[in-house]
């Protein structure tokens, strides 16, 4: 049974960093993709950032690209997201997620990620 749990989230004034983190057990963690998405009440969960099996090929939305970093522990079934420069737009309920398939999923395909996490609150004050 897959299971992936989100941990780190908080509150932060803009401008500060910080890190989740998320730990998939169940399965056989390095043979799949991962990705953070996040969803704000009334609005669709967005993909903000995905990663391959092996962590050399990223992908992160334009919201986010040059101020969050994704990456991957396959030692620690653990996968961390990252934050700098935190503006109010971030925002979210921020979800873990992992691929449908194994080995050949892609990193930057939304609609490939279909497990998730419970969900880590992130809260950025002005």
């Amino acid at each position: 049974q897959v299971e992936l749990v989100e941990s780190g989230g908080g509150s932060v004034q803009a401008g500060g960093s910080l890190r989740i983190s998320c730990v998939g057990s169940g399965y056989t963690y390095s043979r799949y993709c991962m990705a953070w998405f996040r969803q704000t009440p009334g609005k669709e969960r967005d993909m903000v950032a995905g990663i391959d099996i092996g962590g050399t090929e990223t992908y992160y939305s334009d919201s986010v690209k040059g101020r969050f970093t994704i990456s991957r522990d396959n030692s620690e079934n653990t996968l961390f997201l990252q934050m700098h420069t935190l503006e109010p737009g971030d925002t979210a309920v921020y979800y873990c997620a992992r691929s449908r398939l194994a080995y050949v999923c892609k990193s930057d395909d939304p609609a490939g990620f279909i497990y998730w996490g419970q969900g880590t609150q992130v809260t950025v004050s002005s």
